[in-house]
């Protein structure tokens, strides 16, 4: 494979104005209505684009319908990973390929509407580097669903040092600069909701109100979810092992205070202490608390192996892109990829 490429040089000598990203996992029923949308969206900006889609190891036949379309259409870029790598990682090969001097991030499956793009880029266009865009609201999705992410996103919020804004996803557009930036930080493990935030820059906040999923079925079920918190959670704090610290200081406090008191009842009083069910339920207390712990530091421990290992995110099968001279960059590879 090719060497990586310079993403500054290549922003800086390209004359395309505006990149959208659009990472996904067997989306084939939703990819043509999101090309008309999106389509329909960029032509009436008046400005040069081209559309990346990075397949992060589809199976159902949508890599196939692209590669039809990009013979058809001018301004698109498909990047093939070599295999799923997921979506963090899909996002980070976009931007690696992305020629823009804007660039935006937009779900395959319609939730995030292509039709708030002019909003954006009007944001950008007033000095914003980064352009964040805030659920408003979420329809199509559970009670469930919307309560664990509106607890989510306030919980990382107060942990993280970096200023994570509640309610927004990857839904967002980066100027050159910003993706420059974020492209130089070397985690192999990328929680790009954080990572967007750590950059800083000038943000814009706009509010949108999110649909449903247009077609097909989301690949992300709460397990899936669940990981991913854990994974924002221990790459921008530390706090859990602070409160793992806390929560034992507490319980051995609590032990030493019921230890005293049983000596004290024995030798004032002469009881004898029935100690079995106290006993058992001390060391089950005790035994939890230390499983929790354990299972925190090995979350810290194996975020650190693996960044050591120091595997690239992700491995590239192939790029192909049409051939409008305006629209479209030459392909290149990257030598790298996984997490």
């Amino acid at each position: 494979m090719n060497a990586r490429p310079d993403i500054a040089a290549l922003g800086a000598a390209s004359p395309i104005q505006l990149s959208v990203i659009i990472p996904f996992l067997n989306e084939r029923e939703v990819l043509p209505a999101c090309c008309a949308r999106l389509r329909r969206v960029l032509r009436r900006l008046g400005l040069s684009y081209e559309i990346v889609f990075v397949d992060d190891g589809s199976s159902d036949g949508s890599a196939e319908y692209l590669l039809e379309l990009l013979r058809e259409e001018s301004g698109i870029k498909l990047v093939r990973l070599s295999r799923n790598f997921g979506k963090e990682a899909a996002m980070t090969a976009g931007l690696e390929h992305a020629a823009g001097a804007a660039v935006i991030m937009l779900d395959a499956d319609l939730q995030d509407p292509p039709e708030v793009i002019p909003d954006m880029v009007r944001a950008w266009q007033e000095g914003a580097d980064v352009v964040s865009m805030r659920r408003r609201s979420r329809a199509g999705e559970s009670a469930l669903k919307r309560l664990s992410a509106y607890a989510y996103y306030r919980l990382l919020s107060r942990l993280s040092r970096s200023a994570i804004p509640p309610d927004t996803g990857d839904f967002r557009l980066m100027s050159r600069r910003a993706v420059v930036a974020l492209l130089q930080l070397p985690e192999r493990c990328r929680y790009m909701k954080g990572l967007y935030a750590w950059i800083g820059m000038p943000t814009r906040i706009i509010d949108y109100d999110r649909a449903p999923r247009a077609a097909g079925t989301t690949k992300w079920n709460y397990l899936a979810l669940f990981r991913l918190a854990m994974e924002g959670i221990t790459s921008f704090s530390t706090a859990p092992l602070r409160w793992a610290t806390g929560l034992g200081a507490v319980a051995a406090l609590a032990g030493a205070v019921f230890g005293l008191g049983i000596i004290f009842k024995t030798l004032m009083f002469g009881d004898e202490v029935p100690g079995y069910p106290s006993l058992m339920a001390v060391i089950t207390f005790m035994g939890g608390i230390q499983l929790i712990t354990i299972g925190l530091l090995g979350q810290y421990v194996g975020k650190t192996y693996m960044e050591s290992k120091q595997r690239p995110v992700y491995l590239v099968r192939d790029v192909q892109h049409s051939g409008a001279a305006n629209m479209a960059v030459p392909g290149y590879g990257r030598d790298a990829a996984c997490d």
